[in-house]
């Protein structure tokens, strides 16, 4: 539900903002103020699309050309010397016939280093673009090919190496090809696949929710290929209507479970990568009362695991799968009185940001790794292959916050966590048998944020720090001593520019609530503050399990645009309430249970009680704003609290929580048909009439996640209970309210407006 969930989303957003408000700042009275026309300018360089050698030597990094007019090149990048060698030139990277090379969105190394695919030209799915043309390198003879026969233009998806590199598979329209890449020939696997049967793939609500959008996996020995497959019939389909398209409206139509209805049935079967039938696993239960989230082989050719969760999502059921036979095995049942986070639990994310399974197989295949927050916090255990024993490799009262790399050559288990501060992040190590404590690898001189992409041999890795003060650095380092071995991008133009602005200062604090909770926050104070006197507040919220707003790390257009309010005489504050994703155990996290919209918005109220008595806080302007889940936020706050907050700017909100998606609602709050009453308590929509300070509501109509239905449900209401109110409405916008020249600008200008009008900016004296 997050607008922002994975790292690659908020990279294409910068690169969108960037395109939009162009490179340079536009021309103004004083430079050292921020305005709408710059803000979304101040964006660091970065790696970008990269890959690592398997023999940890060098990496391959997506660059663009000095001698053919800025056309995309590969290049590979010596790991520790720097230097470069042209992998593909975009010369080779030009079809026959073509005047203009190829524009690279991803690529990916064949497992025997001679071969690139490459991902081109791709349209929107669900939330990702994942369809579109692959195209094949051979780095030997240079051939460039494209894959998919006389597929139509724009329809592959998913095309993955065979382990030996002589094929490639993919999905097309719901079915699973593999193309043999010495003489083109094609040939399909599935037969079925069709508007409602999935093959290969899935539906909406399996890939914003349980991040699953690559439905196939080819056997280590490359003989098979398991997939899951969705019957999509039966659940209901959500309708949108594009008025601006065309000269009459067209219906856009999808399956979207809402919460309590029916959702798709799943199922995961194998099939021979020459042909032939495929073997389905016999999974008990109803599959449309049941999730697959993750499949994966199991070390080896003759089993997979399988998880199957339960549609109220607190039993995960993990399971061997007989690939022969098709009879699956319990080794491992995962519960928990509220849900089971199978979501963040994943061990292996690709760098598209997909989860693809829990487990990573370590002894020869006879254990696994796996997280859990079993003794209340995140941590990885060591679990053999039948399950019975289970042993904890990252003891301690802290959470993990993700697995970075697990190096089974050298016993080796990498992590990020921060177990004194929840807003920062750390690379730690530890031994994978258990033995010894967890070594902290980050320099303790660098409080903030550090991310690793960490190398095969587990030697090296690309290391980017940031912080809220600092603009990110990206170096190669050494991890043994965490040497800087060399810098890849300082963003010392970026820095320069930063210290040229009227400087505003962001102070991370701890405010307490009630029973001694402590919320983390963090405020952006104006230029020349003046603590005699009193200032303007605007809270920014997300508030449910899907963010985390207080993070000591640098993040670009929006923080910027909440440092442009600073510099208007706003203080601009953010806290993070119980039920937010924070690294600070699983009672904090989990306490929202069936309490969504009353637990977050209770402890954003005492944290707004507690802070307008510092001296310097005007307690008769407080304003608040969120996106998504913070829309939400916003609308509980101004209508469940309409004497603490003045003003409300709220974005892509769910109103009433039983028109989003089965998956993630039925998660935290149960089930609407077994809990209707804390559905409605949970909804702002139902205590909408209370509104007394002034409210901008905006919403994109073409908003596949958040449907527009739910704000034109809260217009009723506030019609209804005669409260005024502003709306904006972005025609055929998503969720990100992004497409269409201006839009991100229009956007932004028209949130500055409304504060300034609503909540006057500037200290005013006691």
């Amino acid at each position: 539900m997050s607008l922002y969930r994975r790292i690659p989303v908020v990279i294409l957003l910068l690169m969108i903002a960037a395109q939009i408000f162009g490179q340079q700042p536009a021309r103004q009275a004083d430079p050292g103020l921020l305005s709408l026309d710059t803000i979304f300018t101040y964006q660091p360089t970065s790696p970008g699309w990269f890959e690592w050698q398997s023999d940890g030597s060098g990496y391959l990094m997506l660059e663009r050309s000095a001698s053919s007019k800025n056309a995309p090149e590969i290049v590979r990048h010596d790991a520790v010397t720097g230097a470069k060698t042209i992998l593909v030139s975009a010369q080779k990277l030009t079809p026959p016939g073509a005047s203009s090379p190829l524009v690279i969105e991803q690529f990916d190394l064949s497992p025997d280093g001679q071969r690139l695919l490459i991902f081109t030209n791709s349209e929107r799915v669900w939330r990702s673009n994942t369809r579109g043309d692959y195209w094949m390198v051979d780095l030997k003879s240079g051939k460039l090919q494209k894959l998919g026969g006389a597929a139509k233009p724009s329809s592959l998806m998913f095309a993955k190496f065979s382990p030996d590199a002589t094929r490639v598979g993919y999905v097309r329209e719901n079915n699973i090809y593999i193309e043999n890449l010495s003489d083109g020939r094609i040939s399909q696997l599935t037969m079925d696949g069709a508007q409602y049967t999935v093959n290969g793939t899935f539906d909406w609500v399996y890939e914003e929710e349980l991040f699953c959008r690559d439905g196939w996996r080819w056997s280590p020995d490359g003989k098979q290929i398991a997939y899951w497959q969705l019957d999509t019939s039966g659940v209901k389909e959500f309708r949108m209507i594009n008025n601006t398209a065309e000269l009459y409206p067209k219906i856009v139509s999808f399956p979207y479970p809402k919460a309590g209805e029916m959702n798709s049935a799943a199922r995961v079967g194998v099939v021979n990568a020459d042909g032939g039938a495929t073997k389905w696993f016999d999974i008990a239960g109803d599959p449309r009362q049941n999730y697959l989230p993750r499949m994966e082989w199991a070390a080896g050719s003759s089993e997979v695991l399988i998880q199957q969760l339960n549609r109220l999502q607190n039993t995960n059921v993990v399971m061997l799968g007989d690939v022969r036979t098709g009879k699956v095995k319990t080794i491992m049942t995962e519960k928990d009185d509220t849900w089971v986070d199978v979501a963040w639990g994943a061990i292996d994310w690709d760098r598209r940001g997909l989860a693809r399974g829990d487990a990573e197989w370590i002894d020869g295949g006879k254990r696994f790794l796996w997280t859990s927050e079993r003794d209340g916090w995140r941590h990885v255990y060591s679990i053999s292959r039948d399950g019975r024993d289970i042993k904890c490799i990252t003891p301690g009262n802290f959470d993990l916050i993700s697995v970075e790399r697990v190096d089974v050559p050298n016993g080796r288990l990498y992590f990020s966590a921060s177990p004194e501060n929840a807003t920062q992040k750390y690379l730690f190590s530890v031994r994978l048998d258990g033995s010894g404590k967890p070594e902290r690898l980050s320099p303790a001189n660098q409080p903030g944020t550090h991310n690793y992409t960490i190398s095969p041999r587990g030697d090296l890795a690309i290391h980017t720090y940031s912080s809220a003060r600092q603009t990110p650095v990206t170096d190669v380092v050494r991890l043994s001593e965490h040497a800087v071995v060399r810098t890849l991008f300082d963003n010392k133009q970026l820095a320069e520019r930063m210290a040229r602005l009227k400087p505003v200062v962001q102070e991370f604090f701890r405010v307490k609530i009630e029973e001694g909770v402590e919320l983390d926050g963090w405020m952006i104070k104006p230029p020349n503050f003046d603590a005699t006197k009193r200032y303007p507040v605007l809270f920014h919220v997300y508030g449910e399990p899907w963010g985390q707003t207080v993070l000591d790390a640098w993040s670009g257009g929006q923080m910027m645009w909440h440092r442009m309010l600073a510099q208007q005489g706003y203080i601009v504050l953010s806290v993070d309430n119980r039920g937010t994703p924070a690294p600070r155990g699983r009672a904090w996290r989990k306490s929202i249970y069936r309490q969504m919209g009353i637990r977050n918005s209770l402890d954003q109220a005492n944290a707004v009680r507690a802070i307008t008595k510092w001296p310097f806080v005007d307690s008769t302007r407080i304003g608040i704003w969120g996106w998504s889940g913070g829309g939400s936020s916003t609308l509980n706050a101004m209508f469940r609290y309409p004497d603490l907050y003045q003003v409300g700017m709220s974005v892509a909100p769910v109103p009433d929580i039983r028109y989003y998606d089965t998956i993630y609602q039925e998660r935290y709050c149960g089930l609407p048909q077994d809990h209707p009453e804390e559905y409605k308590q949970s909804s702002p929509i139902t205590f909408a009439g209370q509104l007394k300070g002034r409210l901008l509501l905006v919403h994109g109509t073409g908003d596949d996640n958040v449907h527009y239905q739910g704000s034109e449900a809260l217009i009723n209401a506030l019609v209804a209970a005669n409260k005024q109110f502003t709306l904006m409405s972005y025609p055929n916008r998503t969720h990100s309210i992004n497409e269409g020249p201006g839009t991100t600008r229009h956007l932004y200008g028209l949130l500055t407006r409304y504060l300034n009008e609503n909540l006057p900016p500037g200290p005013r004296g006691e």
